[in-house]
This record gives structure tokens, C-alpha cells and sequence, in this order.
């Protein structure tokens, strides 16, 4: 992998990230590696921060400090560039940053030395419509979520893929999930776990009032529209990825469509997923 600039992207307001920053920084520059830092990282660096989409056309590579959370931000300021996304992780589950901290200098050697992959993930387009008017436009790498956020409030949401009906949630929301978002609020809500490489489109209800309506995994393929039918009185609000979003109103459309443009995440060779799983759940623990 040819790496001649790196974009250094942290978690905001962790100065403790400060010591860190600058030993990545002489790393890099004593291999004559250009550092590119984001707002928070420049405050520790030679170079001078900028956004993290600028970020993202003059770089090679993206090396994000923090947590899942760190990591969907920036792959969600990314857009459409295909530039490779190391993870790693300072929090605590780590899905998306699967590098440890201490393995951080080792995980850059081999990448440089070319013996990490670069594994696609299935990205979300996410659009709302209220009467035919675009309201706004999103990207998703886990998941977009229609809730209604009032106590005790259901929401009704008829739900459509590929233009034939599947049914209309009377529920606390609905969400719909890439593969990779399988492990995050769908996991919570009673969602299958989905190996994140495979082409599907999860749609799981949050607390139905109907318990016949199980989680449904779609082809990749389908583009799913879900319209709010009647609100209860409650406010209902779309969350893309957990962080970005708007409130809803009754009868507006959202649309979801695997995005053309999937996120790259750098991944270690021999990667085993099952052995991820086992690790990050717990599975076999009594």
C-alpha cells in the first residue's frame, strides 16, 4: 500500500489523546509520511488542522483515535472518497476500531509493508421527503433509525421494499441496519448478528406492539421506504448512525438505499470474524 499523507482524526475533548498525537506524528514524519490532522488532533501537531472531509481528498489513509463512535463520524465525513479507515480503539466494545492502542506502531507497519486488507462495508443512503420536497440526506455506515422519543408513545410506520408492501410497524421505531450495524442498537433490540461483509438489509422493530413482527433480513439490493402513519401525539425523529438526524413529521418518507459508495476499513490478515465475536461478546463466558 503506497501511503504518502495520513489524516489523524481524534475524539473531541480527550486530552489525553495529546502524547499519543505527537508520537504518531514523529512515527510517521521520521518515514517521511506527511501527517493531515482534524480540528482536534492539529491542536497537538506541526501542521495545521483541517475538517475531516477536506481531510479525506488529500490523504492515503485516515487513522481515526478513538472509538466506534470516533469511527463513524469519520467515515460519515468521508462521503464518497475510498480512502482506508485504520481503527483504533480508546473506548470500550470496538466493533468498527478493532486496533488496540498498544498495537497501534505494529498495525502501521504493516500496513505500509502491505499485509493488512482493506474490507468493503455496505454503506447507507438515507433520504426524507415531506409532499415530494427533499429534506435532507444522509450516509450511514450502521443504521437509521425511526423512533418515536416520547414516553410511552408508539408509532405507526408502514414499510415498503421495492415498492410492495411489507407491513406497518406499530412500534417504538424501526431500524435498519447494514451487516456491520448488526452489532450496534439492533443487536439491543433483539436483531440477528450479521457477519459484515455479507450484502443484507436488516430491519429490526423496537418494541412492537405486535410481537408476531420479528426482525427481517432483506437483500442488499431493495430499497425499503418507510412512511410515518400516525405519530400518537408523540414527536417522531430519524438518527442516522446514532449522532446525525432530524424530527419527523406525519406522513413524511424516508428512504433507505445501499449507498454505491461502501466505507474501507483496514483489517488484519486472517481476520476471524467468529473469533471477533467471541471476544467483544463474551460468548462461552459463565
Amino acid at each position: 500500500m503506497d501511503v504518502r499523507a495520513i489524516g489523524v482524526c481524534v475524539k473531541p475533548g480527550e486530552r489525553e489523546l495529546a502524547d499519543i498525537v505527537r508520537e504518531l506524528e514523529k512515527w510517521l514524519l521520521d518515514r517521511a509520511i506527511e501527517v493531515l490532522p482534524d480540528p482536534d488532533a492539529g491542536r497537538w501537531t506541526r501542521a495545521t488542522g483541517m475538517l475531516r472531509g477536506d481531510l479525506a481528498q488529500k490523504v492515503d489513509l485516515m487513522v481515526v483515535l478513538g472509538g466506534d463512535g470516533t469511527l463513524l463520524a469519520v467515515a460519515r465525513a468521508i462521503g464518497s472518497r475510498n480512502v482506508p479507515i485504520l481503527g483504533v480503539n480508546l473506548g470500550t466494545l470496538g466493533f468498527l476500531a478493532e486496533t488496540a492502542r498498544e498495537n497501534l506502531f505494529p498495525s502501521l507497519e504493516g500496513v505500509l509493508a502491505g499485509r493488512f486488507e482493506v474490507e468493503e462495508r455496505m454503506r447507507f443512503d438515507v433520504a426524507v421527503t415531506r409532499d415530494g420536497e427533499d429534506l435532507g440526506r444522509y450516509i450511514a455506515l450502521n443504521d437509521a433509525v425511526v423512533s418515536n422519543t416520547a414516553l410511552s408513545r408508539m408509532v405507526h410506520l408502514e414499510t415498503r421494499a421495492d415498492g410492495s408492501e411489507v407491513t406497518t410497524y406499530h412500534a417504538d421505531g424501526l431500524i435498519v441496519a447494514t451487516p456491520t450495524g448488526s452489532t450496534a442498537y439492533s443487536l439491543s433490540a433483539g436483531g440477528p448478528l450479521l457477519l459484515p461483509t455479507v450484502e443484507t438489509i436488516l430491519l429490526t422493530p423496537i418494541s412492537p406492539h405486535t410481537l408476531t413482527q420479528r426482525p427481517l433480513v432483506l437483500p442488499g439490493h431493495c430499497v425499503i421506504e418507510i412512511r410515518v402513519k400516525d405519530a400518537r401525539g408523540g414527536e417522531v425523529h430519524l438518527t442516522v448512525d446514532g449522532q446525525v438526524g432530524r424530527e419527523l413529521a406525519e406522513g413524511d418518507l424516508v428512504t433507505v438505499r445501499r449507498s454505491p459508495h461502501p466505507a474501507h476499513l483496514l483489517t488484519p490478515p486472517n481476520r476471524n470474524r467468529f473469533q471477533v465475536m467471541r471476544a467483544k461478546l463474551r460468548w462461552g463466558e459463565r
